[in-house]
């Protein structure tokens, strides 16, 4: 089967490898579409501090289920499935008490494993979520993120009849404001400064204001009244952002840290202690967050086509990472196609 490996930052070669046998608790599938994430960039940019080079790159993904172990009963084949990326210990505190994305030595496929961009990939089947049929294959590589998005809301708590502020809105924060809102928030208001993207998460029926032309502080009180927001979502990991989650936080509120910070964090301490504000980390997904997402892309609550913005065949890879490098704001989710 071809394989793609990226051998250095920002270049990747393909090569032959040989599919593995299929062991008893295993599947083989076939995969289908692979999404590029904010953290493949990172890899792409020699940017990961966790990720070593060669490595192959994949696990937003959706597949066919084409061979099964002799013990497999949760998949037969012809099931299309997204996979659950997470390598854990089952050992350490986190996996016995029910936290496995917390895994004191957690490695992630196209990270510190092997991941899935290639045409063929043998997993253990506990990994396999099974899609509902009538899903497409794009649809279900995004139930990937759409997972990201709700574990960090249940990270909140019940978000029902709330008034929620989301910082960021590229994918991940877009989806975040969307979960928010089908789980039963009251108001959700999304903090953007890309034209595009802004004019995307309203075709995805959320709120929107962009700082650059609005004074968000200003903003937040004619949205959510005097009160502002209940929870706060900073969803792209970078100071500016984080200050304004903390300068804006209502007293006694909540901040989901959610985006992915690449320098260290220069925050205001003494308004998180005096305002008696809870920092809440968020961290990947288990497999009920994916269930719940499943749910919500089923009864229509979520719409992922707005933000399908790129395509790109499997053999030009590279050419994704060209095109969120040069469009930016623009490229909010690029596809690998792999047929």
């Amino acid at each position: 089967m071809l394989q793609a490996i990226m051998t250095e930052p920002g270049k990747i070669v393909y090569q032959e490898v040989l599919i593995p046998e299929v062991g008893d608790n295993q599947i083989k599938v076939k995969m289908k579409i692979i999404g590029v994430c904010g953290s493949d960039v990172h890899v792409n940019h020699g940017k990961h501090p966790y990720t070593k080079y060669p490595v192959v790159q994949g696990h937003e993904v959706s597949a066919i289920v084409e061979e099964v172990g002799s013990s497999v009963t949760n998949v037969k084949v012809g099931d299309r499935v997204t996979i659950q990326p997470q390598v854990v210990c089952g050992e350490c505190y986190p996996c016995t008490h029910g936290m496995y994305n917390d895994c004191e030595v957690l490695k992630v496929m196209g990270f510190q494993t092997t991941g899935m961009a290639s045409e063929y990939f043998v997993v253990d089947a506990e990994k396999a979520i099974k899609l509902p049929e009538g899903m497409s294959y794009d649809h279900g590589a995004m139930i990937e993120p759409l997972a990201v998005a709700v574990h960090a809301v249940r990270r909140y708590g019940n978000i029902q009849g709330k008034s929620v502020l989301v910082l960021g809105g590229g994918p991940i924060g877009n989806l975040v404001a969307q979960t928010a809102k089908a789980m039963g928030a009251a108001k959700v208001m999304m903090s953007e400064l890309s034209e595009y993207r802004l004019n995307t998460a309203e075709k995805c029926g959320i709120a929107t204001v962009n700082p650059k032309e609005k004074d968000l502080k200003e903003a937040i009180i004619n949205f959510f009244g005097v009160d502002g927001a209940d929870v706060i979502f900073e969803c792209i990991g970078i100071n500016a952002t984080m200050k304004q989650a903390i300068e804006y936080a209502r007293k006694g509120s909540d901040i989901v840290v959610v985006g992915v910070f690449g320098d260290l964090a220069t925050i205001n301490m003494g308004f998180v202690q005096d305002h008696e504000l809870r920092l809440i980390g968020t961290a990947m997904y288990r497999v009920e967050d994916y269930i719940e997402a499943i749910r919500l892309v089923g009864e229509g609550l979520i719409e992922f086509d707005s933000l399908i913005t790129h395509r790109v065949p499997f053999s030009e890879y590279e050419k994704a990472y060209k095109i969120i490098d040069e469009q930016k704001d623009k490229a909010m989710k690029v596809l690998i196609e792999m047929d």
